[in-house]
């Protein structure tokens, strides 16, 4: 299935599986390092929101100049910084030290997630990269296989987050130095993302300097970025503390959390690939807003669900419906602005995805703590349902140039 695709492509996903495996690990082991290492709850929480900030801020500068000195070598740079920040926790763990490492590539807080999602400040030059090496007609699928790498590698690299447990249990280690070989190892993954970004051939056009996203195409990214903030400011008061929501509701024991996730995770990479497969049927944005909707609809209702396994199943169902539309929308931004906007344009509308990351889970804590354990799913899934309806109101007429061959040629 992947022999016809352009060789630049399967370098980037590559990178892609390269990247989620090792962010993977990172993330799920991250706050219990710090811990760890002495730093409070509070703290904690600090360092996470600073690396969502800063890699939502970052990830529109390097989508800017990605379009203005070209995406290989930004992504090459972004590398060498992601080696930067693992060499700083190997060594150091003053806090000045770890507010710097997270703000310089985002590892281990606001990074790739566990299913292969965001991908911190290499997203949007990544993004801009593939759309160049596919054709309208292929570009939908070859976004969802990428993201597909991207979730099924992100799985497979949470398991290795045992790797510091072992370590100590087994051969005895110091309970702070068995958590600094998984740094190693990403620097290991680093080196071979270089090599695998300078093998990427790629003819760069640099972007006029007068403007940095064009009057048209600003008006489309302003619509998708604002629908972006409601959406995400809903999604963040769900998804980070959805775990320890389960774990206060029901009472249930991590293993079971773990599977649980587990299969999110797995249904959520399948959900990439048959992403593209209902949208050649009744377009992209019909696609992107159902599926996300009917997810919004389930985040409602898991606050009411009365059993550990009926949420659990709610969970997974969520999980094939609301990732859906990741790889659809990534698509559809590159099909609609100017070729050397592309970087830009993906670091912007990153940009507004991310931000609400860093102050909803605050939120969703205190409305835990004060009101009710579900009222930020409640509040959350309505702020998302509105995002579905606007998001439908602003685009339903609007088409990417593959719909519109298609339809040209029934016509």
């Amino acid at each position: 299935m992947l022999n016809h695709l352009h060789r630049d492509v399967k370098l980037i996903m590559a990178s892609r599986g390269l990247r989620a495996f090792a962010f993977s690990y990172l993330n799920v082991v991250f706050a219990i390092y710090l811990s760890r290492i002495g730093y409070s709850t509070i703290i904690i929480g600090v360092v996470h929101s600073v690396a969502y900030i800063s890699g939502a801020l970052l990830t529109a500068v390097w989508g800017f100049l990605s379009d203005r000195y070209g995406r290989k070598k930004i992504l090459i740079l972004l590398a060498v910084l992601t080696i930067v920040s693992n060499g700083i926790y190997i060594f150091f763990s003053h806090l000045v030290f770890i507010l710097l490492a997270v703000v310089i590539a985002n590892v281990g807080a606001g990074g790739s997630a566990g299913g292969g999602q965001g991908g911190g400040p290499f997203n949007p030059v990544e993004q801009a990269l593939l759309a160049e090496k596919c054709g309208p007609e292929e570009r939908n699928w070859i976004f969802s296989t990428n993201a597909f790498v991207g979730s099924m590698m992100g799985s497979l690299g949470a398991l290795v987050s045992g790797l510091p447990q072992h370590l100590e249990q087994t051969w005895g280690w110091n309970p702070v130095w068995s958590y600094r070989p998984l740094f190693a190892l990403t620097i290991l993954f680093s080196v071979a993302l270089i090599f695998v970004y300078r093998a990427i051939t790629e003819e760069h056009r640099p972007a006029e300097a007068k403007r940095m996203i064009s009057k048209q195409s600003g008006a489309f990214i302003t619509k998708l970025s604002l629908l972006g903030i409601i959406d995400n400011l809903g999604a963040g008061l769900i998804g980070p503390l959805v775990s320890y929501w389960f774990f206060l509701r029901f009472g249930v024991e991590l293993k079971s959390l773990g599977i649980m996730f587990f299969l999110s995770y797995f249904f959520a990479a399948l959900s990439f690939l048959v992403a593209p497969i209902i949208a050649r049927r009744i377009g992209v944005v019909r696609t992107m807003v159902f599926s996300h909707a009917i997810a919004s609809l389930l985040n409602l209702s898991l606050a009411f669900a009365p059993t550990f396994r009926v949420a659990g199943i709610m969970l997974v169902v969520r999980s094939f419906l609301a990732y859906m539309d990741n790889p659809l929308r990534e698509s559809f931004t590159m099909a609609m602005v100017k070729a050397e906007e592309r970087g830009s344009a993906a670091g912007v509308t990153n940009l507004a995805r991310v931000v609400p990351f860093g102050i909803s889970p605050t939120l969703s804590a205190y409305m835990m703590q004060s009101l009710s354990l579900s009222v930020p799913l409640v509040i959350g899934g309505s702020l998302q349902l509105i995002s579905d309806f606007t998001f439908y109101y602003f685009f339903r007429h609007v088409r990417p140039p593959e719909e519109i061959k298609v339809a040209g040629i029934k016509g």
